[in-house]
C-alpha cells in the first residue's frame, strides 16, 4: 500500500507541474499572438484593468479587506501620468512610474487612516477618502475639470522605442502587466502572502502568534494601491486621456465586480473577470444604459451559480476530477491486497 501511494504521489507531483507549465506556455503564446487577430486597443485596456483587478484582489481576496476607494489610486495615477507626459514631456515609462509613486503614497496615507477599522467602517472610510480625491480633481485647474486631460502623447519608451503604434504599444503594456503580475504573484506565494491569508482567516489568532497585523495590512494596502496606480498610469498612456471616470466610485464598483466574477482569492480569477467585464462594456456599448442591467444580471448569475467565481469553480471541478481519477487508479491495488478468502480482517482473534 505504501509503495502504491508513493508511486501515485510521485506521478502526481511530476504531472501537475507539467500541466502548470503547459497552461503558462499557452497564455504566453496567446498573449504574443492575440494583437494580430484582436483589436490591440481592446487588449491593452483588458491588460490594464486585469492588473487593476489583481491589485485589488491582493487587498480583498488575500487580506480580507473590502474597500470602496481603489478608484482614487487608479485615477490619481492616471492624472499624474497624463499630466507629466503631456506638459512635462517625460517619456511614458517615467510618467507611469511617477503615477505609481503618487498612488503608493496615497495608499500609505489612506491605509494608515483606514486599517484601524474593519468591515463596513473600513469600506466607508476608503469611499470617503476616494470621494475627496474625486472632488479635488473636479475643482483643480490642472486636471481641467470635467474635460480631463486629453491628447496625451505616447512618445518613445526609454527614449528609444516608438510606442505611438498600436502593436508596439501593446507589447509595452504587456511588459508592464507582466512586471506587475510578477510582483503580485511573488508577494502572494511568500511568507508575507501566507501572513495575509492568516489575517484573513483569523486575525485574533494571527495576533496571538506574534504577527503585527496592522503593519501587514498597511503594507498590503500600500502595495495594492501602488499596483493599482501602475494600471491607471498605463491606461492613461494607452487611451491618451485621463478623466473623472477614472476617479468615480463606479470604478471601484467595477473592479470589485471583476474580482467577484473571476474568483476571490485566486491568481487568475481577476484576469478572467476583467476580460468578461471589459468585453461587455466594449461590445455591448450600442445598447446604452442596458449595459448596466446586463452587468447586474451577469453578476447575480455568477453569485448564484459560481459561488467561488469562474476560475474558482473551474479549479474546484478539476480538483474533484483529479481526486476521482486518483481513487480509480488506486482501486485495483487495494483489491489486490484483500485476503484471498474475501474476509475483511485476517488477524488472529478477529471477530468473524
Amino acid at each position: 500500500m505504501q509503495k502504491t501511494d508513493g508511486v501515485a504521489r510521485s506521478t502526481r507531483q511530476a504531472s501537475f507541474p507539467g500541466l502548470q507549465w503547459a497552461v503558462v506556455a499557452g497564455f504566453v503564446i496567446l498573449a504574443f499572438g492575440a494583437p494580430y487577430f484582436i483589436y490591440p486597443v481592446f487588449l491593452m485596456k483588458v491588460l490594464c484593468f486585469a492588473l487593476f483587478a489583481c491589485a485589488y484582489n491582493l487587498l480583498f481576496g488575500y487580506t480580507g479587506l473590502l474597500g470602496f476607494g481603489h478608484a482614487a489610486f487608479f485615477g490619481a495615477a492616471s492624472y499624474v501620468a497624463a499630466y507629466t507626459a503631456k506638459f512635462w514631456n517625460v517619456t511614458p515609462e517615467v510618467a507611469i512610474v511617477l503615477g505609481t509613486a503618487v498612488a503608493g503614497l496615497f495608499g500609505l496615507v489612506f491605509g494608515w487612516l483606514a486599517i484601524r477599522r474593519q468591515g463596513l467602517y473600513f469600506a466607508m472610510i476608503t469611499l470617503a477618502l476616494a470621494q475627496i480625491v474625486y472632488f479635488y480633481a473636479l475643482q483643480s485647474p490642472w486636471t481641467h475639470g470635467e474635460d480631463g486631460i486629453q491628447s496625451v502623447p505616447r512618445g518613445h519608451a526609454f527614449g528609444l522605442i516608438d510606442v505611438s503604434g498600436t502593436i508596439s504599444m501593446y507589447f509595452f503594456v504587456l511588459a508592464v502587466f507582466a512586471i506587475g503580475f510578477g510582483i503580485l504573484y511573488r508577494a502572494i506565494h511568500s511568507p508575507f502572502g501566507r501572513a495575509l491569508k492568516a489575517i484573513r482567516e483569523n486575525e485574533p489568532r494571527a495576533v496571538s502568534l506574534g504577527y503585527d497585523t496592522d503593519r501587514f495590512k498597511l503594507l498590503a494596502f500600500t502595495l495594492s494601491a501602488a499596483l493599482s496606480g501602475l494600471a491607471g498610469g498605463t491606461k492613461a498612456i494607452v487611451l491618451q486621456v485621463a478623466s473623472l471616470a477614472d476617479l468615480h466610485y463606479g470604478m471601484s464598483g467595477d473592479v470589485l465586480l471583476m474580482v467577484l466574477i473571476g474568483g476571490i482569492g485566486t491568481v487568475m480569477g481577476p484576469i478572467a473577470g476583467a476580460v468578461v467585464l471589459v468585453a461587455m462594456q466594449e461590445y455591448l456599448a450600442p445598447l446604452g444604459s442596458w449595459v448596466t442591467i446586463i452587468q447586474g444580471s451577469v453578476f447575480v448569475a455568477c453569485v448564484l451559480s459560481f459561488r467561488k467565481g469562474l476560475v474558482g469553480t473551474l479549479g474546484n471541478s478539476f480538483a474533484r476530477l483529479r481526486r476521482h481519477r486518483r481513487f480509480s487508479s488506486r482501486r485495483p491495488a487495494l483489491a489486490a491486497q484483500r485476503p484471498a478468502g474475501g474476509g475483511t480482517d485476517s488477524k488472529p482473534g478477529a471477530l468473524s
